[in-house]
């Protein structure tokens, strides 16, 4: 059990995953330190440093999983410094390949490119999650696209579109997502080697002067890392101007599944939609029938920490100086992991509830019924105008019984009765057969339904089509 007297991180207690929680572990932290030191020793040999040897490289292969974090430990309160302190630790292991250890390398070789590592493994579990989200979304849009509801602007009630249009609204911001991410992964470079300052000046004495070696073992480690783009040049780090595109993408989901929340919220407050409600679950520990949106509420609130967070890397690149400063270090520990996990979190979450959403269609039909009679009244004045008379008139004779039904339907709490005022005032000349199908909510919809099918067909279907080994069945569980 955690120790209960200290603070512990809830990302890590109650909402992220196990998967996401590794990728920015110590553990996968210091294991990647390993790899790149074997790919750089291996990379050197490659090019012609003779006095690396196999037998120092096949060493340095068999500790590279064995970390001992307590000589790290003992060894970083020692020098005060976290990369010597593990190229000490590795050292003692790996005795006859210590000299070759870290060869020609600044610190930001195992820190920078580790960190690029961690994001662009945590981007490919955002990636795989926003697909089987992607997926969900789609089959719901399908399922409901032809199923009328009120429209909203500003909060009021406007023409009707349907369920399954409304979530494609959702859906196509998941797709700019979605787009923006696979920019950010084909696009993101390795810092590589580039020495302390990034002018290469040890791996030149190390060459002996030869430039485009020193460019070769560049790109050799660059392909043994898993990258296929490299940055051209660098200071100490790589640009820091990545971890401000990054966490803008991160925050950009977390826009996106805000405004799904906000809309989520509103539908279930109307009793049109409701997240799954388990059977032991408790809405209030006051109110005992209260079934409260807690998961998209969740969701809302770690979206928030995550647009928040976004600050923190435009702040960061803002302010770094020259080649180099330090004031990044402690922000990145922070901003990085943290907003990777709550986005984890919050694509967890809004798969839970996609999973177990349900539809009430009965009520959707009567908030429907309350508001259609006014926007009827459009095709009441085209049928009238058929029938002769004057567009201008029949207007002013419509708004005139709209304000009167209106007032009613405020004072008293009466049904929209509007359509019986109409016949009943007699000045419109309609009567009852004439109204038939007037107030049939299907036929307000427009092409709410042609518009869901062709959007899936055209924009949806193809992603998910050319990744559709990567979407996954298995569902996190939720831990709280």
């Amino acid at each position: 059990m955690a120790d209960m007297s200290i603070y512990s991180n809830p990302l890590a207690e109650r909402y992220s995953s196990k998967e996401m929680l590794h990728i920015f572990s110590p553990e996968f932290k210091f294991r990647t330190w390993r790899k790149l030191w074997i790919n750089l020793a291996e990379a050197e040999k490659e090019l012609g440093l003779d006095f690396i040897t196999d037998e120092q490289i096949e060493e340095l292969k068999k500790y590279k999983d064995d970390v001992d974090f307590e000589v790290a430990a003992k060894f970083e309160k020692k020098l005060r410094h976290d990369v010597m302190a593990h190229v000490h630790t590795y050292g003692e292991q790996a005795k006859n390949a210590r000299k070759i250890i870290h060869l020609g390398a600044t610190s930001a070789y195992v820190g920078d490119n580790t960190d690029l590592i961690q994001i662009k493994e945590g981007l490919l579990v955002v990636k795989r999650r926003m697909l089987t989200l992607i997926e969900k979304m789609r089959d719901f849009a399908l399922e409901y696209k032809d199923l009328p509801t009120l429209g909203f602007t500003h909060f009021q009630a406007a023409q009707l579109t349907t369920v399954g249009k409304r979530a494609t609204l959702w859906l196509h911001s998941l797709l700019l997502d979605f787009e923006e991410l696979e920019f950010r992964l084909e696009h993101l470079r390795f810092r590589g080697v580039k020495g302390t300052t990034g002018t290469q000046a040890s791996f030149k004495e190390l060459f002996e002067g030869d430039f485009e070696k020193v460019k070769q073992l560049d790109e050799l480690v660059t392909e043994k890392a898993g990258f296929s783009k490299k940055q051209g040049v660098s200071g100490q780090t790589y640009d820091r101007k990545v971890d401000a595109q990054i966490l803008n993408l991160l925050s950009n989901i977390a826009q996106s599944s805000h405004k799904f929340t906000n809309d989520f919220r509103l539908l279930q407050h109307l009793k049109e939609l409701e997240e799954p409600f388990e059977k032991n679950q408790i809405g209030s520990s006051a109110m005992a029938y209260k079934r409260n949106p807690m998961r998209s509420e969740r969701i809302s609130s770690l979206a928030k920490y995550v647009i928040s967070s976004s600050q923190t890397g435009a702040l960061v690149f803002a302010t770094q100086w020259f080649e180099r400063t330090l004031d990044d270090s402690a922000s990145k520990r922070l901003s990085i992991p943290q907003a990777f996990l709550a986005v984890d979190a919050i694509l967890i979450i809004w798969l839970n509830i996609m999973d177990g959403v349900v539809v009430y269609p009965k009520v959707i039909e009567a908030n429907i019924q309350k508001e259609l009679p006014f926007m009827a009244t459009e095709n009441i004045i085209m049928e009238s105008v058929k029938k002769g008379m004057d567009r201008q008139e029949v207007h002013e004779i419509i708004r005139e019984l709209s304000m009167e039904e209106t007032k009613e339907i405020k004072l008293n709490g009466n049904p929209n009765r509007l359509i019986d005022r109409i016949i009943k005032d007699g000045r419109l000349g309609l009567k009852a057969q004439d109204m038939e199908g007037i107030l049939v909510s299907a036929n307000y919809t427009g092409f709410a339904g042609q518009q869901t099918e062709d959007f899936v067909k055209n924009e949806i279907n193809p992603i998910l089509d050319r990744y559709k080994d990567e979407i996954v069945e298995d569902r996190e569980e939720l831990r709280v």
